[in-house]
């Protein structure tokens, strides 16, 4: 069983997908967490973007290949305009969708062939400000966005400087790298999960980073993480 979490309202979820039976499923599936509200569904990636605009959900569960407008392009545009955070789903185990969702925004990349009990926990995980990379893909995702930042950043000069952190904060950075949760950080560094939030939010501000996924990234690149 999913561990249960209890919010004040139910996230609210849009199934993106142009197969009408793969929504009909994640529906089904979803639908009967009392935490998970599906609140709207679309077909391709334009529609996805008018029905965030209209029902500002908390998540949008976003497949890749669709006609007209793709999944990453509509990704591109739910986060530049602030409409909810975007989980990709794909059949595709493919670093290209991998490396361009997550660059477009994406707060997390799950395959289709995922077990429902780990679809559910993903939902929960970014809804509640986590970002999430299935397993198989999260050691590609650091070997391969590393050496590309890394190299990007060489060229321009433009590397991260982790003395505008608080030793504290390096703390909880290195954790995340890591890639622990906020309640794993608060048990290794017997602080609050409160206090461990308000820490990652300090950390991605002051190294303008988007994501807890380019905060992974960036502790593999500056080497505070082996």
């Amino acid at each position: 069983m999913s561990e249960q979490v209890t919010h004040e309202a139910p996230l609210r979820l849009l199934l993106v997908d142009d197969q009408r039976l793969i929504r009909a499923g994640f529906a089904m599936m979803l639908g009967v967490e009392p935490d998970i509200e599906v609140v709207g569904e679309a077909g391709d990636g334009a529609e996805a973007v008018e029905r965030a605009a209209e029902l500002r959900p908390d998540l949008v569960l976003m497949d890749v290949q669709m006609p007209g407008m793709d999944g990453i392009a509509a990704t591109r545009e739910i986060v530049r305009q602030g409409l909810g955070q975007v989980v990709v789903l794909t059949t595709f185990d493919r670093d290209d969708y991998l490396f361009d969702a997550l660059r477009a925004g994406a707060s997390g990349f799950l395959l289709k062939n995922a077990e429902a009990e780990q679809l559910v926990d993903a939902v929960r995980a970014v809804g509640r400000g986590h970002s999430l990379l299935a397993p198989e893909v999260t050691r590609r995702v650091i070997s391969a966005m590393v050496t590309s930042e890394t190299t990007e950043a060489a060229s321009s000069g433009d590397t991260p400087d982790l003395g505008v952190l608080t030793e504290r904060e390096r703390e909880v950075l290195v954790a995340v790298g890591r890639g622990l949760s906020n309640s794993e950080i608060s048990r290794e560094l017997y602080i609050g999960e409160a206090t461990v939030k308000t820490h990652v939010s300090n950390v991605l501000a002051k190294l303008q980073l988007r994501d807890r996924v380019q905060a992974v990234v960036l502790a593999h690149q500056a080497g505070v993480v082996g």
